[in-house]
């Protein structure tokens, strides 16, 4: 039979392979984009995961830190009760021994006794009270290993979400907040000290100015023993004052938070500095932040170390004024 040349075979045929690898590809991007999607959906779970880890791992953290300061802070107490419980014991003996030696007659010294037996009554109570309120709380040995390792635990989570820079640099913003109130609160905790302790100077040199002049017999009286407490206690007071420099601290703290708060203004405001950086720059100023926020910190932990060094090697850049 001869051919009809009007037969379009061949491009039918070849229609009908198009569309075959039309439907393949279609099927082919179909299951891809499904792919993407199943791996998209995997990857929200796991950061959604990881952020529930995170935030365990935060408060667990947190945690921690609260037992520890709880259990230092009773340790703390429990050391001032002791401590005074013994002083007031041992002052109470001195006492009577010297007031018994000198005139033959411990009475004299009954008011004393009666004050050092109100401390140590006080002292007593108040380590029963601790015992008390620490029974549930472990040991220090044992709280700071938690804090360690949970503290380990949390690098770890946050190293496996490892921001990029930029999402570091715009947290380290915010973080600076955090940075300059610890600086007020140290700031102002070392300048309430001082100013403590400078009050206790002028009271105690006006107090036994005043008990001295009372003071005319040569016999132990109670003008004596208070004189005698009072001159202790102004020594220990000019003692501690010289030596932690809590001036100091205050007014370098204060300097640095003031300098830091100066920088975020600046570069929230795009003064300054940052005046440079317009629309789109707010990497480069972001670093330049950055950057000078760390040195403002090194700088505050330069002085911090020249302050814990003796008088004679301590060579500090700047005194505070007096």
């Amino acid at each position: 039979m001869a051919r009809d040349f009007d037969d379009d075979a061949p491009r039918r045929l070849q229609d009908a392979d198009d569309l075959i690898n039309a439907r393949q590809r279609d099927e082919a991007e179909r299951t891809l984009a499904r792919q993407r999607d199943e791996a998209e959906r995997v990857r929200a779970r796991q950061r959604d995961d990881d952020e529930r880890i995170y935030v365990v791992t935060t408060n667990l953290v947190i945690d921690a830190q609260e037992q520890l300061a709880r259990r230092q802070l009773l340790d703390r107490i429990w050391r001032a009760g002791a401590t005074l419980s013994w002083l007031s014991l041992l002052a109470a003996v001195i006492g009577t021994g010297i007031a018994w030696g000198t005139t033959g007659d411990p009475t004299r010294f009954v008011v004393g006794d009666l004050i050092c037996g109100g401390l140590l009554l006080m002292s007593v109570l108040t380590l029963v009270g601790v015992y008390f309120a620490g029974r549930d709380v472990s040991s220090l040995q044992r709280l700071e290993a938690h804090l360690a390792s949970q503290q380990e635990s949390l690098w770890k989570q946050m190293v496996r979400n490892n921001p990029d820079v930029e999402d570091r640099r715009q947290l380290y913003r915010e973080e600076v907040t955090a940075a300059v109130e610890q600086y007020q609160a140290d700031s102002r905790k070392y300048r309430t000290i001082h100013n403590g302790l400078q009050t206790l100077i002028m009271i105690g040199s006006a107090s036994t100015t005043t008990i001295a002049a009372l003071d005319t017999g040569k016999e132990l009286t109670w003008q004596s023993v208070t004189l005698t407490v009072i001159s202790f206690a102004i020594t220990v007071a000019a003692m501690f004052t010289g030596y932690y420099k809590f001036r100091e601290r205050s007014y370098f703290l204060q300097q640095t938070a003031d300098a830091i708060e100066e920088e975020v203004n600046a570069v929230r405001l795009g003064i300054g500095h940052y005046s440079e950086y317009g629309p789109g720059q707010e990497d480069e100023a972001l670093k330049k932040f950055t950057q000078r926020v760390e040195d403002h910190r090194n700088e505050q932990r330069r002085r911090q170390q020249q302050l814990d060094q003796p008088a004679d090697q301590a060579t500090l850049s700047s005194q505070p004024p007096a």
